[in-house]
């Protein structure tokens, strides 16, 4: 590809508690299911979920459903739970000024949603949010992120790309392919960004946001030739 078929500069941003509060939507939904099947349903298929996370590496919900639903077939009140999943008013849960980043970082250059899922229910709740339609539908959802970078780029060309996301595995894995062409954008919101093993194991991303909002702040994202290397630099108040 040539140079000039790529962008200057494209923003790559995750939706799980970096636009999107989903730690309140997985409480909203603990909730739910004490209220509606009790305790113990509830603590059951939340160690469903969580096998789920490990095998698959992402939240899935829909899948550990199915797999509770197979353990108790006779109970008619497990369809509700589907409908409270894909129903469910995710634009309720944005981050305060999550939408206006997006239109702010459009001026920079293109914007996309780069998220783990699965190929239901974190595409239900892309658009349900509203950001599926903020960046005028540059949506990638894969099962490992990580390692679909060149199908990243296949359908992002860049020069330099901006990875936001709260998670510190992901964004040191993203570096060590991309390296100098990446900003790595650490977003400490939610449980993922907290976690003190995480934070001890991974090296520090190039810059570090307390919420999403922050990003309003950077007044310029540039390229500039440094040391032989371009990297995308940052200017902060």
């Amino acid at each position: 590809m040539k140079r000039s078929d790529r962008s200057p500069i494209v923003f790559l941003l995750d939706v799980d508690n970096t636009l999107l509060d989903n730690d309140r939507i997985e409480e909203d939904l603990r909730v739910h299911l004490e209220q509606v099947f009790g305790l113990d349903a509830c603590r059951r298929y939340w160690t469903i979920l969580e096998e789920r996370r490990r095998e698959v590496g992402y939240a899935d919900f829909l899948g550990a459903l199915q797999r509770y639903r197979l353990e108790r077939l006779h109970d008619p009140r497990l369809l509700s739970m589907s409908s409270f999943l894909v129903d469910y008013p995710f634009a309720e849960r944005l981050y305060p000024k999550a939408l206006e980043v997006i239109t702010y970082l459009h001026a920079f250059g293109p914007v996309a949603i780069l998220s783990d899922g699965d190929a239901v229910f974190q595409p239900r709740k892309v658009v349900r949010s509203g950001l599926w339609r903020a960046v005028e539908g540059r949506v990638l959802i894969y099962i490992h992120k990580e390692e679909m970078l060149d199908d990243v780029e296949s359908n992002y060309p860049a020069e330099h790309y901006v990875f936001v996301d709260d998670k510190p595995r992901l964004l040191a894995a993203v570096k060590q392919v991309w390296k100098n062409r990446v900003m790595t954008v650490f977003a400490r919101q939610g449980h993922y960004a907290h976690d003190p093993v995480a934070l001890r194991t991974y090296p520090p991303s190039d810059v570090s946001i307390q919420r999403i909002s922050d990003l309003l702040e950077f007044k310029e994202f540039r390229v500039r030739e440094m040391s032989g290397s371009p990297e995308v630099q940052k200017d902060v108040p």
